[in-house]
């Protein structure tokens, strides 16, 4: 498929999502694949699919909705909804779909007992437990009181019980992620020791890595899933690395004109030549997610050769400094993320320049059109 002339396109390689998947499992034992928020942008859809292919036992999405469609999509496995049951439909969902909610409060236990019962349905939970995230959750101390309320259930099966690590990527916090390890293995065992049986989750992508005893039974990862490095930058950088990057993010050059010395170019006259240059003007801006702050910062690779953007990125273009590249043309591909070449730019870099992280740049420039590879 030819895209459009003035259109970014993601192109996406699920078939690099399953070979990441492939290797986590390797190393963890068990990995549930977080394909959350249209799997960071790649595309639900197609991502599971290809998973599903590769015999992926267990998924996890994040609202019920989302868990729902990818269900109807035709996905057989084990589907989580990390959010859990927020909305009235989403108890009933649950239990006519089979998923499997994340659970942080007594009222959702109760009412997916209730949908369960109506539907003549068991209802599989994962019960979720904050040891450090302070977002959703049963507290630790909460557990003694918790368990009854589970036992009182009778259309609920407790299946798995999770928690979510806070800063496992982060060397320096190592003592607060074991002490997060240390309230998990106490829910847990108080668990099991009163006749629960299910699998045990803390870990995502960094804990998975960086934290083998924090692995449990099952872990939960996601940038990895997609090529991404969670330590980035990082004294522990060689952990992340042997994962592929499953997004490509392509445009066009639109023209290519000189740039005398003295001269400027773009809004608010931000660069400024300091000697004769030789520019593009390529398709994408911040309308297409291509982040204002990457002005004057951000690379991009055209003819396999990097090259630095110049001036303020606009609405749906920006410039590009190719006077170290011969032959550039109207039409040749730019590629803002990956690409040919031995030297592809990566989207921690991209991450870098704006101050965010690479989970959220996959999320932006998955809005663009895709195409999967």
């Amino acid at each position: 498929m030819t895209i459009p002339f003035n259109h970014l396109e993601a192109i996406i390689h699920p078939d690099r999502i399953v070979q990441n998947w492939r290797k986590l499992e390797q190393i963890g034992g068990k990995a549930y694949a977080v394909i959350k928020a249209d799997a960071y942008g790649h595309g639900v859809l197609k991502v599971t699919e290809a998973l599903e292919r590769a015999h992926a036992h267990t998924i996890c999405a994040g609202s019920v909705e989302e868990a729902v469609a990818i269900r109807k999509n035709g996905f057989s496995g084990r589907i989580m909804s990390l959010l859990g049951p927020q909305l009235d439909q989403d108890y009933a969902l649950c239990a006519t779909f089979q998923i499997i909610p994340f659970v942080g409060q007594v009222p959702q236990l109760r009412r997916l007992d209730a949908s369960a019962a109506a539907a003549g349905l068991r209802q599989p939970v994962a019960l979720k437990f904050d040891t450090g995230m302070n977002r959703l959750g049963f507290v630790p101390e909460q557990v003694a009181s918790v368990l009854p309320e589970i036992q009182s259930c009778s259309h609920v099966d407790v299946c798995m019980v999770c928690s979510h690590l806070a800063v496992a990527d982060d060397s320096s916090e190592q003592n607060f992620t074991h002490k997060q390890g240390q309230r998990f293995s106490t829910v847990v065992n108080y668990l099991r020791d009163a006749g629960l049986q299910f699998e045990a989750s803390l870990s995502s992508s960094p804990g998975l890595l960086a934290h083998p005893e924090l692995r449990f039974d099952a872990q939960r990862p996601g940038i990895s899933l997609y090529g991404g490095n969670p330590f980035w930058g990082t004294e522990n950088e060689a952990l992340g690395e042997g994962f592929v990057p499953a997004m490509e993010l392509r445009s066009r050059v639109y023209q290519v004109h000189p740039l005398k010395k003295g001269e400027t170019v773009s809004y608010g006259r931000t660069f400024k030549a300091e000697h004769d240059m030789q520019i593009a003007i390529v398709g994408g801006g911040y309308a297409d997610n291509i982040l204002r702050c990457l002005s004057n910062r951000t690379l991009v690779t055209i003819h396999e050769k990097r090259a630095r953007l110049l001036g303020r990125v606009c609405m749906q273009m920006a410039a590009v400094d190719v006077s170290h590249i011969s032959g550039v043309q109207p039409g040749d591909d730019v590629w803002f993320l990956g690409g040919p070449g031995e030297n592809p730019v990566r989207v921690e870099e991209i991450a870098d320049c704006c101050g965010t992280i690479s989970y959220e740049v996959l999320c932006l420039f998955g809005q663009n059109q895709r195409r999967f590879a």
